[in-house]
């Protein structure tokens, strides 16, 4: 028995056994993880019934319960509470009370024992704003430059005409603020900084002056065009108004033009929580944030972080794929070349913030500095590339990442036979030639996993961001309509940092919370998406050049 068992040791069966299931633990725990991130956030967005509490006190309020735990009397007695009887547990909620406004607060915390009724009006109302979060009450009447044109039965569908007609109007309103204004205002500052450029180099002859002058005069008729438009807008918008009654009794007006989205989620059908549902979940994903990022969506923030990746990739591939080709291919292997390549692992393990400190002091401070001195003077002393931006992040992470493709390369270059390269150069290409039409494309593959690993790195690093480019909120995306398009050198939201603002920076922690998983989720989906593209094409490089390996 006991030669059995050492027989058995020796076969290394037993470790085989551990490493699956320490594989299959490790599995277990991603998808526990996963699953625990999507039910907290994706549950955000469903519907909650909004309940009427009367309490021990004949005081009423409404909200929605977001949460409870199981508290020990014990506990509540230490903090000042009477609890009665022999309980040792008692359940205590988390009540989503709204109405900020009007009570300074927007959640409760009701123990059971302070609970005497509690029931599920259908004509509650829960109304979405755009400031003071959710306000929850009893539908009164609809008004139209103060005077009432729908109240009692009437007042609901009313009100539902009244709200899509608002948000047709906010919605031009920002596209002419955002789009046709914005554009004004971009082609203006041009002609400003045309002008300085030509008072710096002598050239703002009487000429150029009445040229540039005439093209204003043109942008200002445009300008004025659109703001009375504006006005007129601005004017039909604020003429509504929804008067709301509150549990306790008082009457607070609400102008239509502050309201997102108004429904009764107690006469609600399954339907229309799911219709419900879906709406907010595109919300999330299309619209831009309010409330100090606790409502509304985080679009800016993917196409941040979207954009970052991708110019980081451009950036980090062509100088890791020429140092990995020179370090194995031309480069003479001897001790320096051993200690570049212990240098390269090590930077490997250097903190993210250290990098992001290099990148302030050398790319923000000195290389763009001094990019605006020599071609952006007229802009000064308000910098253009002198300042944290896009650009200068993704340079940043493409220098953290570096190490990561390097290796990877040398990696894929090492494994190509040597009689490959020697049956090129004998059929009379260069070494050129050949690294470039051989043993590049056979070593793709690793190229793309060296990818795939400073893509999985870069995706989710927050603190040197904060240094070189991110910001809570930033108003305009990094790519729009006016000239130059793409303009990098502008700040940009992080799904990453987003999570640290909203966990940690919130004035409203207890609102925030869901979004915090539901971004989190968000994040890893777009990893997982921008990882698997790269996968896909590395799978197809390899197929394409397994014969060649042979």
């Amino acid at each position: 028995m006991k030669t059995d068992v050492k027989h058995w040791f020796a076969s290394g069966t037993p470790w085989i056994w551990l490493n699956a299931a320490a594989v299959a633990a490790s599995i277990v725990m991603v998808v526990g993880l996963l699953l625990l991130i999507a039910v907290r956030g994706m549950g955000h967005f469903w519907p909650k019934d909004v309940l009427e509490f009367t309490l021990a006190d004949d005081q009423r309020l409404l909200g929605e319960i977001h949460d409870q735990e199981q508290v020990t009397a014990e506990r509540l007695r230490a903090a000042g509470f009477s609890i009665e009887g022999e309980r040792e547990w008692l359940t205590r909620y988390l009540v989503k009370t709204g109405n900020r406004d009007l009570t300074g607060m927007d959640f409760r915390w009701l123990l059971e024992t302070e609970i005497r009724d509690r029931r599920a009006p259908p004509e509650v109302i829960a109304m979405e704003r755009r400031e003071w979060g959710n306000f929850y009450g009893y539908l009164e009447a609809l008004q139209r430059d103060g005077q009432v044109v729908a109240a009692g039965a009437g007042a609901w569908t009313a009100l539902q005409e009244r709200l899509a007609e608002a948000l047709a109007l906010y919605e031009r309103i920002r596209d002419i603020e955002k789009d046709e204004i914005g554009a004004i205002n971009a082609e203006v500052e041009r002609l400003r900084l045309k002008a300085r450029r030509h008072q710096l180099e002598g050239t703002y002859t009487p000429e150029r002056q009445r040229e540039l002058q005439a093209r204003r005069a043109e942008l200002e008729a445009r300008y004025g065009v659109l703001e009375r438009q504006l006005q007129g807008l601005y004017r039909e918008l604020n003429r509504d108004a929804v008067v709301v009654r509150t549990v306790d009794g008082r009457t607070a007006t609400i102008p239509l033009a502050k309201v997102v989205r108004v429904y009764r989620p107690n006469a609600m059908t399954a339907s229309d929580k799911l219709r419900f549902y879906f709406a907010k979940l595109w919300e999330f994903v299309s619209e831009e944030p309010r409330e100090a990022n606790t409502e509304g969506g985080i679009f800016p923030a993917i196409f941040g972080t979207v954009m970052m990746v991708i110019l980081m990739s451009v950036f980090v591939t062509p100088f890791g794929v020429v140092a990995a080709v020179y370090l194995h291919e031309y480069a003479r292997q001897g001790t320096l070349t051993r200690l570049i390549r212990i240098a390269v692992n090590n930077l490997a393990g250097v903190p993210s913030i250290v990098y992001g400190m290099f990148g302030l002091g050398f790319f923000v401070y000195f290389l763009g500095g001094n990019i605006d001195r020599l071609f952006f003077p007229e802009a000064l002393p308000s910098p253009t590339l002198g300042t944290p931006g896009l650009l200068w992040a993704s340079l940043t992470l493409a220098l953290l990442t570096l190490p990561v493709v390097i290796v990877a390369t040398e990696e894929g270059l090492s494994r190509i036979p040597r009689a490959v390269r020697e049956g090129s150069l004998a059929l009379g290409a260069t070494q050129a030639e050949t690294l470039w039409r051989t043993v590049l494309p056979m070593a793709s593959p690793a190229i793309m996993t060296g990818l795939i690993l400073a893509i999985a790195r870069a995706a989710g690093e927050v603190a040197p961001l904060m240094l070189v480019g991110v910001v809570k909120l930033a108003p305009s995306l990094p790519v729009d309509g006016n000239f130059p398009y793409l303009h990098l050198e502008r700040k940009f939201m992080h799904l990453g940092f987003h999570i640290y603002d909203v966990g940690f920076q919130s004035p409203n922690v207890e609102a925030a919370r869901p979004l915090v998983y539901a971004t989190a989720l968000l994040l890893v989906l777009v990893i997982v998406v921008l990882n698997l593209t790269a996968i896909y094409i590395r799978n197809r490089l390899r197929e394409k050049y397994r014969a060649l390996e042979h």
